[in-house]
């Protein structure tokens, strides 16, 4: 660990001391660089469509603290999914240097190679909190570059959404029996469990979710959260809204560059471009945290039902997500990944749940008590009494073995 520290401090150091050496007092207070670089035009594919403008506005974040810390000799345009890179190939196109950089999620790639899932969550994993501090503090990151360097890719954290709902859903969810034959949007990890569980499951590209829901081409959807939800409407062609997102507890998306483009900066905008891709990565949280609580406040008030996921989906849904996990150590990166990834999540569990678990579950329950809405007294009963008698369960009882495989 001391040594990863070391590495990554003076990596950063002497990055940082190549941007101010070249920084210095012009006429006002914008930085300097220095006369001898170059101006550079690159270009980043998105996974996004444009409309998405928290996930895809943090690429631009970061596109315009470039412009900004090379006095806009070093620039990078953003290109929104479809317009230069179909969505689920933006990987792809950065190793061929057909772009530069991308903006996407590693679990869209998991057909190359099933560990890229840990890059970006899996089911009942990682929080946003405790991914940060797996990638950056606990070695994550170094295991997770050794999978991408087969691709000629340099990844970096790019985004999170933090945990995500359930999903949309155009016919009730009562018992495990009722996912059956239910064709739905979900990709990564959590797809191929839905699949287990007798899902139809497509992947399909966030701006293409409404029409496909509208004409009944799948019967459900997730996506992110009360705010983008709402903004592409699946709020009007769903009538039901479940929680929690199981799969994607805390979703991190990435900026992929290709590994001979970021060789050849200089070394000033080898600096800017990770100073302006760690900014964009802890913006992007924030501003969900902002966006999402009066947006979820909206959909409970509107004819929107909102339900939990019956305790025997929650069950099977754990089940199958551990069969999947362990079925691919046989790959012994994956299980590199893993084991990293195990052992971080048990101690941080074990932290987080004694220092806040406990603190936010007594706060909320004295919020609730000085009037707050419960969900039992939600406009037009959106959660059904047997819901929170019967089906009501403790997510912090579905805690993994995460002893290691033989």
């Amino acid at each position: 660990m001391e040594r990863r520290k070391f590495i990554r401090s003076a990596a950063l150091g002497t990055a940082a001391g190549a941007v101010l050496t070249g920084c210095g007092s012009q006429s006002g207070d914008a930085p300097a660089v220095q006369t001898d670089t170059p101006m550079l035009r690159w270009r980043l594919a998105s996974s996004f469509a444009r409309s998405l403008d928290t996930i895809y506005r943090a690429a631009e974040v970061m596109s315009e603290r470039v412009s900004q810390l090379t006095n806009g000799r070093f620039t990078i345009r953003v290109y929104p999914a479809g317009e230069m890179v179909p969505a689920f190939e933006v990987l792809e196109s950065v190793q061929k240097g057909t772009v530069q950089m991308g903006h996407s999620a590693g679990y869209y790639y998991i057909g190359k190679n099933l560990a890229f899932v840990f890059e970006t969550t899996v089911p009942f994993g990682l929080n946003a909190r405790q991914f940060n501090s797996w990638v950056y503090e606990g070695g994550g990151l170094e295991i997770l570059r050794e999978l991408f360097a087969d691709y000629g890719v340099l990844n970096y954290p790019g985004g999170n959404t933090g945990a995500q709902m359930g999903g949309w859903f155009n016919r009730e969810i009562n018992s495990l029996l009722d996912l059956r034959g239910l064709s739905m949007r979900i990709p990564g990890l959590g797809g191929r469990v839905m699949d287990r569980l007798g899902v139809t499951v497509q992947q399909i590209p966030g701006g293409e979710i409404y029409p496909a829901l509208e004409r009944g081409a799948i019967d459900a959807a997730e996506w992110v959260g009360p705010y983008d939800d709402e903004k592409l409407g699946f709020n009007q062609v769903a009538n039901y809204y479940y929680y929690p997102g199981w799969w994607e507890p805390g979703a991190n998306l990435s900026f992929f560059v290709n590994q001979q483009a970021m060789q050849e900066l200089p070394s000033s905008y080898q600096a800017a471009l990770e100073v302006a891709m760690a900014e964009a990565n802890q913006y992007m949280l924030a501003k969900y945290d902002a966006l999402n609580p009066p947006a979820f406040q909206r959909i409970l008030e509107s004819n929107i039902e909102l339900r939990v996921f019956p305790k025997d989906v929650m069950d099977a849904a754990y089940s199958a997500s551990e069969e999947l996990l362990q079925e691919g150590r046989t790959d012994p990166g994956f299980a590199q990944v893993h084991d990293s990834f195990l052992a971080w999540r048990r101690d941080s569990d074990d932290w987080i749940h004694t220092a806040e678990y406990a603190l936010f579950s007594y706060m909320h329950e004295r919020t609730q008590a000085r009037g707050r809405l419960r969900h039992s007294e939600c406009p037009k009963n959106q959660v059904r009494e047997k819901d929170q008698e019967d089906q009501t369960y403790d997510l912090n009882s579905y805690k993994r073995d995460d002893s290691p495989i033989d």
